[in-house]
């Protein structure tokens, strides 16, 4: 096992949600932990899949099924399980959610994609050319849902979408459990709209009021300094560098990265 591969633990978790092996039919075919593994060297990395160790096997093997896979929805679909599997076992903290975003500087090979139409999540900020990763995670520090736009786009102008992402699935019947008893942002979430739409909701908030608001209320100071853990989980997204830099043409692409670091985090 290499530096970063999955753990047995790990592997054990994750292997009864990944499709079954496909059997082997003239030439064999890799198997699966071996090629998410060669997918995690490089999402550590941050190299060009042509890089990729031998170890891992062919790199257009290992590349295919990265996109085939982010095609078919898998990625996302892995966190989801695995999020549900944590609030089965109550390792889900419902009771207070974070939200932040961050600015991924973009390398020149982002740019100049052929396919989607869109601008792919790619703009201009005075952070330079990037994409802005829109992110809240639950109590204990796990990332529950992704929003990615154009590096000048400000936070409170996704947040209600980033409310409505991030559903975990109840065992059994029920329905999908979305909404957090409270909601921490920096001030960049005050605004009369986020309030107004997370009262409607039942939703509590701590957001601290910019200088120039008029109206005051209370605010839990100690409650605001754990905000820090959506700030240290950015961080350890942003250990692997293909997170930290956009390399990806294509949004969805650069998306399913966040997700395999996410799904790290999860395991």
């Amino acid at each position: 096992m290499g530096r970063g591969d999955l753990t047995d633990a790990q592997w054990y978790r994750l292997a009864p949600l990944l499709p079954s092996q496909r059997p082997s039919l003239g030439r064999p075919s890799k198997d699966h932990r071996t090629i998410i593994n060669g997918i995690l060297w490089v999402v550590r990395t941050g190299a060009p899949w042509r890089d990729l160790p031998e170890r891992y096997g062919p790199w257009p093997t290992v590349a295919s099924r990265f996109y085939r896979w982010r095609g078919k929805g898998l990625w996302q679909r892995l966190l989801g399980q695995l999020q549900q599997q944590a609030d089965a076992t109550g390792d889900v903290e419902w009771g207070g959610h974070f939200v932040d975003g961050t600015v991924v500087r973009a390398h020149q090979h982002a740019a100049g994609a052929k396919r989607g139409g869109g601008d792919q999540a790619l703009g201009r900020s005075q952070g330079g050319f990037g994409t802005k990763v829109h992110l809240r995670v639950e109590g204990k520090g796990k990332p529950v849902a992704f929003v990615l736009t154009p590096g000048q786009q400000h936070e409170a102008r996704v947040f209600e979408e980033l409310m409505t992402l991030g559903w975990v699935q109840r065992n059994g019947r029920g329905h999908p459990r979305i909404r957090p008893q409270r909601v921490c942002g920096d001030k960049g979430y005050s605004s009369r709209k986020i309030r107004a739409y997370l009262r409607r909701r039942g939703i509590r908030y701590t957001i601290p009021r910019k200088m120039n608001e008029r109206r005051t209320g209370p605010f839990d100071k100690a409650l605001y300094r754990l905000r820090n853990l959506v700030e240290r989980t950015i961080n350890r997204l942003k250990q692997l560098r293909r997170i930290a830099t956009r390399y990806e043409k294509r949004a969805d692409n650069y998306l399913a990265m966040l997700h395999i670091g996410s799904i790290l985090l999860w395991l």
